[in-house]
C-alpha cells in the first residue's frame, strides 16, 4: 500500500476510532458505582430473595413477610449507585404497619448480576420483575402490591405504574422531573460544554438505552399513572431540586396524586419518623381503604 493510500485509510478510520473512544469514556463516566450490602435486616424475619430478571440475569434481594397470611406488599427500589441496604430505614416501620417488604438491587448494583449498562428503563424492568416475584409468594396478597423508589428508582416506580394496572400504589422519593434536565445538571457539574460534546452525550445515552428522554420522563409518565401516587421530596435537596417534584405534580392526571415536602436533603431526611408516618398513612389509604389511617387529613401537603 502506498503512503498516499495509507494516509487516506487513516483519515477515514481515525474519526471512527476517536468516536468509539469517546463512547467508551461516556459509558465509563456514567456507570453506577457498585456497592455490595454490608449488613442484613437485623431484627426482622427476612429471607434472601433470588429474583429472575430479563436477559437471563438474577436480582438479589431481602424479603420480609408480614406474617404467615397473605398481606399487602411493597417492592422497594434504591437510587443510582445504591443498594437494598440503603432503603433499610423503611423496612422496619413498614413491616410493623403490616406490609410484606421486598428490598432488592437493580442490575449492576449491589449483589445483583451485572449487565451491559444500567438505565432508568432497566430499573423499571427490574421493578416489574420484583412485582411478578412478589405475586408468586404465598405471604403476599397479589392484588395489593405497591412500589416505592428513590431518585432514579422513584422515576422507575412512576414509569412502572404508568405501564401496569396491577400496581396498587406508588411512592416517589426525590424523583427528577426529566432525564434531560438531570443530565444537563450533571454535564454542568463536570464542566462539559453543551455544544458540541454535551449534545452528543445526550443523543448517545438515548440511543444506548433505546428510549427518548421524553418517553420516560416522570413529568410525562405521571400523566399515565392510574393508581394513587405520593410524591415526597426533601425541601433541602440540592441534587434534585424540589421544583422537580412540583413540575411532576403539575402534570398529575387527577387528585389521587399527592405532593409532600419533607425536611432534609436528597438522601437524608431530618424528620424521618414523621415522613414515614405520612408514607404509611398514604399506603393505608391506597391499599387498605378501610384502615383508620386512611383519612385524607393525615396526608401533609406542600403549601
Amino acid at each position: 500500500m502506498s503512503v498516499v493510500a495509507l494516509g487516506v485509510v487513516l483519515l477515514a478510520v481515525l474519526p471512527v476510532l476517536a468516536m468509539l473512544g469517546i463512547n467508551r469514556l461516556i459509558r465509563r463516566g456514567l456507570a453506577a458505582p457498585r456497592v455490595p450490602e454490608a449488613g442484613v435486616p437485623d431484627g426482622l424475619p427476612w429471607r434472601e430473595a433470588s429474583i429472575p430478571a430479563l436477559r437471563g440475569k438474577t436480582l438479589f434481594g431481602w424479603f420480609i413477610p408480614a406474617g404467615d397470611k397473605a398481606a399487602p406488599a411493597l417492592a422497594i427500589l434504591h437510587g443510582w449507585g445504591g443498594n437494598a441496604e440503603a432503603m433499610l430505614p423503611l423496612a422496619g416501620p413498614l413491616h410493623e404497619a403490616g406490609y410484606a417488604v421486598l428490598l432488592f438491587d437493580a442490575r449492576s448494583h449491589g449483589r445483583s448480576d451485572g449487565d451491559s449498562f444500567a438505565s432508568l428503563p432497566r430499573f423499571a424492568e427490574d421493578l416489574e420483575c420484583a412485582i411478578d416475584w412478589l405475586k408468586r409468594q404465598p405471604e403476599v396478597d397479589a392484588g395489593r402490591i405497591g412500589v416505592i423508589g428513590h431518585s432514579v428508582g422513584a422515576a422507575a416506580a412512576l414509569l412502572t405504574a404508568s405501564r401496569r394496572r396491577d400496581v396498587a400504589a406508588a411512592v416517589s422519593l426525590a424523583a427528577f422531573a426529566h432525564p434531560d434536565t438531570m443530565m444537563r445538571r450533571w454535564l454542568a457539574a463536570k464542566g462539559i460544554p453543551q455544544r458540541p460534546l454535551g449534545a452528543y452525550i445526550l443523543f448517545y445515552v438515548q440511543w444506548v438505552i433505546g428510549h427518548r428522554f421524553d418517553e420516560i420522563a416522570p413529568c410525562n409518565t405521571i400523566r399515565r399513572v392510574s393508581c394513587p401516587v405520593l410524591l415526597a421530596h426533601g425541601s433541602a435537596d440540592d441534587t434534585v431540586p424540589a421544583s422537580d417534584a412540583a413540575l411532576i405534580y403539575a402534570n398529575r392526571p387527577d387528585e389521587r396524586v399527592r405532593l409532600v415536602s419533607i425536611p432534609g436533603s436528597h438522601d437524608q431526611y431530618a424528620d424521618l419518623p414523621e415522613a414515614l408516618e405520612t408514607l404509611i398513612a398514604f399506603l393505608n389509604g391506597a391499599m387498605n381503604p378501610d384502615s383508620a389511617l386512611a383519612r385524607a387529613d393525615e396526608i401533609r401537603r406542600c403549601p
